[in-house]
């Protein structure tokens, strides 16, 4: 006489593990809502990223890390279960990620400076026209444009040794470190072209318009060829929708044109080198497409 076992039901291990997926997806759906809550206006950045991501979201991944760790060792006591312990398995490398990508965040913004404006020319600032100006302040801007800004001391605890000193030594300091284990700026520089500042502008404009970002000062392409021109815009991060003013200063030098750019956040003290890496892109672009130089 044949006998047949039937297999075994999951049961309360197939529960746990589910369970377990659901926290994990938890935590992603918490990151997710913070920061497009905060880019749709819902709530203010210091809550959806302060609070919600860099207060309680740690907490959040850990302890859904946690409860799937938990979910696959029961899976494994006494009669293990295949499907239950791939469930838990999958609900450990979704909420291991979220941890990841937050502790590789904080180790980011630890090993660069806390700066949030950058430039080419700190010897002769790029100002923002008025336009830009107004738009700063409605947005309830936290970051004053100066010519010559300072780290502010409340910096001090999470970056000893930089309150009070120039955001242009930090920022030529970081560029001149070498690569590898320390995150660096990217290097920036004036690039020289041998055509109009008008024709400049024009290229500028352009790759404002492939990047997406909102052109809100737009000089005259049939401008003085010796007139100095600026091009300005606004970034939008893709996430918590974060706005960063940038000016393109184009103005004829020694028989060249001169181009120099500044990317300013309008809020957070740190900008995670969103602003370093904006200039030395756009700037490396247009150089090679307008045949640029790195002297006159």
């Amino acid at each position: 006489m044949n006998e047949t076992t039937a297999p075994q039901s999951a049961g309360w291990r197939m529960k746990v593990a589910i369970f377990a997926l659901c926290a994990s997806i938890f935590a992603v759906l918490w990151f997710m809502v913070a920061a497009l809550g905060t880019k749709w206006g819902f709530w203010p950045w210091q809550v959806g990223l302060g609070q919600m991501t860099i207060g309680l979201g740690p907490q959040i991944a850990m302890l859904a890390v946690a409860l799937s760790v938990i979910a696959q060792i029961i899976a494994l006591i006494k009669a293990p279960r295949v499907q239950p312990f791939i469930i838990a398995l999958a609900a450990t490398l979704i909420s291991a990620m979220c941890l990841f990508r937050l502790a590789g965040l904080g180790g980011q913004a630890a090993a660069l400076p806390p700066i949030h404006d950058v430039q080419t020319d700190w010897a002769d600032p790029i100002r923002y026209s008025s336009a830009i100006m107004q738009a700063r302040e409605a947005d309830g801007e936290t970051n004053p444009v100066l010519d010559a800004p300072t780290v502010p001391d409340y910096a001090e605890e999470r970056w000893p040794g930089t309150a009070g000193r120039l955001v242009s030594e930090l920022q030529e300091e970081a560029e001149a470190k070498e690569g590898g284990k320390d995150t660096v700026l990217p290097a920036m520089q004036p690039f020289y072209f041998s055509q109009p500042p008008n024709e400049v502008a024009a290229l500028a404009i352009n790759l404002i318009d492939r990047r997406g970002w909102t052109l809100v000062t737009e000089p005259g392409t049939a401008s003085d060829l010796g007139t100095e021109l600026q091009v300005e815009a606004t970034a939008v991060s893709g996430w918590f929708g974060f706005k960063d003013d940038v000016a393109i200063r184009i103005r004829p030098v020694e028989g060249a044109t001169r181009v120099d750019m500044r990317s300013t956040s309008r809020v957070g003290l740190s900008d995670l080198g969103a602003n370093s890496k904006r200039v030395a892109g756009f700037m490396n672009e247009l150089q090679d497409r307008g045949d640029g130089r790195p002297a006159p």
